[in-house]
């Protein structure tokens, strides 16, 4: 009994510093993106997360922390030309995605709240956008948890896909930025995939997603209208810290070794942050999802990416 209690410590203690052992190496320039979630999700199927609580918010934070670091290498002139330049596209895709998410969520017959969330993460920025909706929508635990699940897991998907689309399409870094930005879920996953296709890329996207991500007010403003709700979103503090950086980044030249330094710790981090994302997917997790919830976000999804990547190649959006 003594022996087989001090074997169980003992393997549960070498999980433990295997665990943190991958998300350090992760961190390192030896290990990219797409690697990076494949190792979390590998570890988290084949073993399991001895730190899922802690790796679940220290996920939230590294990836903030990411975020705002990247905006040092971006100038705030481009983030203000991006929003004006994109609001229309803006407002017309994203009222598009919830439209064509509400009629495939009546299709597969799912419960209002689920679909909702589904359509709202797809057409925003997956997790902070369903987090932001759920108060105004009334959105039961499970309803939540639900979505969270399926849009984690189809961001995982795209991180692997995208990029590897974007070379057997030949599109160009701006091309491709401009696909990942509107046809990927959640901001860490466009992060990543731009990351791993080119530099240009990282920064435009990190920057069109951001400013998409402002539409999460409105958007749940005017939901909570319908849901005749009290409930209200404001801004996630980590935009307003990407926007600083980039204001920093451009009135501050004379430093640039300094955002230099904190753009590159900020892109190392964030490879770390999508380990501990890829460990949070455990079967428990896939199970939860459920077949008609998955593929109406699946079709969703597809559906969503194939129209915009047409548009990007026809240069109707550009």
């Amino acid at each position: 009994m003594f022996k087989s209690n001090f074997l169980n410590s003992n393997n549960a203690l070498i999980l433990k510093i295997s665990f943190v052992a991958f998300f350090f190496f992760c961190v390192t320039p030896f290990v990219g993106s797409a690697l990076a979630l494949f190792f979390g999700i590998g570890f988290a199927l084949f073993f399991k997360n001895p730190y899922e609580e802690q790796s679940a918010t220290l996920s939230k934070w590294l990836l903030k922390i990411s975020v705002v670091g990247l905006g040092f290498n971006v100038d705030v002139m481009q983030v203000i030309e991006v929003g004006r330049s994109s609001l229309v596209l803006t407002i017309v895709s994203i009222t598009a995605i919830i439209g064509l998410g509400e009629i495939l969520a009546q299709l597969f017959k799912l419960n209002r709240n689920t679909g909702t969330l589904i359509s709202f993460g797809t057409a925003i920025c997956g997790g902070s956008a369903i987090a932001a909706m759920a108060p105004v929508i009334k959105a039961k635990q499970d309803e939540i948890a639900v979505a969270l699940a399926i849009v984690f897991s189809l961001n995982a998907a795209g991180l692997l896909i995208f990029p590897w689309l974007g070379h057997y399409f030949e599109l160009t870094e701006s091309q491709f930025a401009l696909w990942s930005a509107l046809a990927i879920h959640d901001t860490s996953s466009v992060v990543g995939a731009a990351a791993a296709y080119g530099p240009v890329a990282l920064a435009m996207a990190t920057t069109i997603k951001l400013t998409r991500a402002m539409w999460i007010v409105p958007y749940t403003a005017l939901a909570g209208v319908f849901w005749r709700s009290e409930e209200r979103a404001s801004i996630p503090l980590f935009i307003v810290g990407f926007l600083l950086a980039a204001a920093i980044n451009t009135m501050l030249p004379e430093f640039k070794v300094v955002w230099d330094t904190s753009y590159s710790i900020a892109k190392e981090l964030l490879v770390g942050t999508l380990f501990l994302i890829g460990a949070g997917i455990s079967k428990q997790v896939l199970k939860q999802c459920g077949w008609q919830p998955f593929v109406m976000a699946l079709v969703l999804w597809v559906i969503v990416s194939s129209v915009l990547l047409l548009l990007i190649f026809d240069g109707i959006i550009q």
